[in-house]
């Protein structure tokens, strides 16, 4: 196809990585992520540029920086170049050797992170914005040691990047650093050199070897009492309303109830009973819903594609959920042409945690004490994995410490074995 400004805009991600060739210029194209973003490239081969010569690839830039008329001239100007004897390829090798950090990083999201999703991708620019490039984006990639990535990391824990941000009318970034946000940027740092490592901009990782902070999630387990509290808490919030009493120096006290409505209740009963991430159910389509089978087929999760499989209580909770349009947990756009999912379920999530008493529970951890009920009671870590959706056994295992039951029988049959043989004696 001609690659134009129309033909473009029509051009939707798809599983894998596309590069669609434009026909009036041959060698110039168009690559589009899984995630969505579009980086315009030219092809080549270098020299006499026979088919014995291997075909190089150089990115021009971005589908927001370029449009393609920029891009085409872009291309033609470096053809130009090839047929005069040039090599564009190895130019920018040469000169890549000596880019910044925060061009590296910039080159790593635009060209590195074909596997990633969205979500994943998003995360990662957050920290390179706020963690990496102000401390380390000056640097240049080749100047990087391992000594520079532990003040780093030590930087961040103390919270040397912290800052307060309004990013609109009523938006606010809020970055506090800290331990854990410090081992897990020099985690996605490691990833970042390793691919300059596979661009030959490096020989060598600078963070291999440095010792991380403990990543200690603070996971929080639900008791069965917990349980109960929350649950009665969902229920008093979604009919009479849970109390309030309000007072400042200005005004009278006020006091009244506050609610949560049927959906955000749902979303959260649903959450408690699968075991799913806030993302999975925020984003769950009535199109992706089986209630005569008792499935869900999830398109898009964070290990791709899965069928989370539903108790009763799921299902029991599904069924009374009221259909007002294309999601599950409706929004305030539900039913419009343009409906979105909801944001975030932070506001009843408060609410619930305050009336019932579960200081430092989050969201996710619902997901948490899903497995871990599984777990303890002896189901298996292969089983609760799959119900999970875990890509990853290891990242079932941490709740091997949970799954008494077997470590239970064993000491029981030791113990009455050698029970039986003192008695003997």
């Amino acid at each position: 196809m001609k690659i134009t400004r129309r033909s473009i805009t029509a051009i939707k991600p798809a599983e894998k990585t596309i590069t669609y060739y434009d026909d009036a210029l041959p060698g110039f194209g168009l690559k589009v992520l899984p995630s969505g973003v579009q980086s315009w490239i030219c092809e080549y081969r270098p020299g006499a540029g026979g088919r014995g010569v291997a075909k190089r690839r150089v990115v021009l830039g971005s589908v927001s920086v370029l449009s393609p008329e920029q891009a085409r001239d872009a291309a033609q100007t470096l053809l130009a170049r090839v047929r005069l004897g040039d090599d564009p390829s190895a130019d920018r090798a040469a000169e890549r050797a000596d880019i910044t950090v925060a061009d590296l990083c910039d080159r790593y999201l635009a060209e590195g992170c074909d596997l990633k999703k969205v979500s994943t991708i998003t995360t990662d620019r957050s920290r390179i914005e706020r963690h990496i490039k102000p401390l380390l984006g000056h640097r240049r990639v080749r100047e990087v040691q391992r000594l520079d990535i532990e003040r780093f990391m030590r930087d961040v824990a103390a919270g040397k990047t912290a800052r307060d941000v309004k990013t609109g009318k009523q938006g606010r970034s809020i970055v506090t650093g800290g331990k854990g946000a410090a081992t897990r940027t020099v985690r996605l740092l490691g990833g970042i050199f390793t691919w300059a490592i596979a661009q030959k901009l490096r020989p060598d990782n600078p963070t291999v070897g440095v010792q991380k902070f403990p990543d200690a999630s603070g996971e929080r387990y639900l008791t069965s009492e917990e349980f109960g509290r929350l649950g009665e808490a969902i229920e008093e919030a979604e009919t009479s309303g849970i109390p309030f009493r309000q007072s400042s120096s200005k005004h009278a006290a006020k006091s009244g109830v506050s609610r949560i409505d049927a959906h955000a209740a749902s979303a959260i009963r649903l959450l408690v009973f699968t075991g799913c991430r806030v993302s999975e159910i925020l984003n769950l389509r009535w199109a992706e819903c089986d209630l005569e089978r008792g499935l869900l087929f999830l398109p898009d999760s964070k290990t791709g594609r899965k069928t989370i499989v539903l108790s009763d209580a799921a299902s029991a909770v599904l069924a009374e959920v009221p259909k007002l349009g294309v999601y599950v947990i409706a929004g305030e756009t539900a039913g419009l042409p343009d409906e979105r999912p909801r944001r975030d379920l932070k506001r009843p999530w408060a609410l619930l945690c305050r009336r019932a008493g579960l200081e430092g529970v989050r969201l996710h951890d619902l997901r948490h004490s899903h497995a871990s009920i599984g777990a303890g009671a002896g189901m298996g870590l292969p089983i609760i994995g799959k119900l999970l959706g875990h890509a990853d056994p290891a990242t079932t295992a941490k709740y091997a410490h949970l799954d008494a039951d077997p470590v239970r029988r064993a000491a029981n049959e030791i113990g009455s074995r050698i029970a039986a043989a003192m008695k003997r004696a």
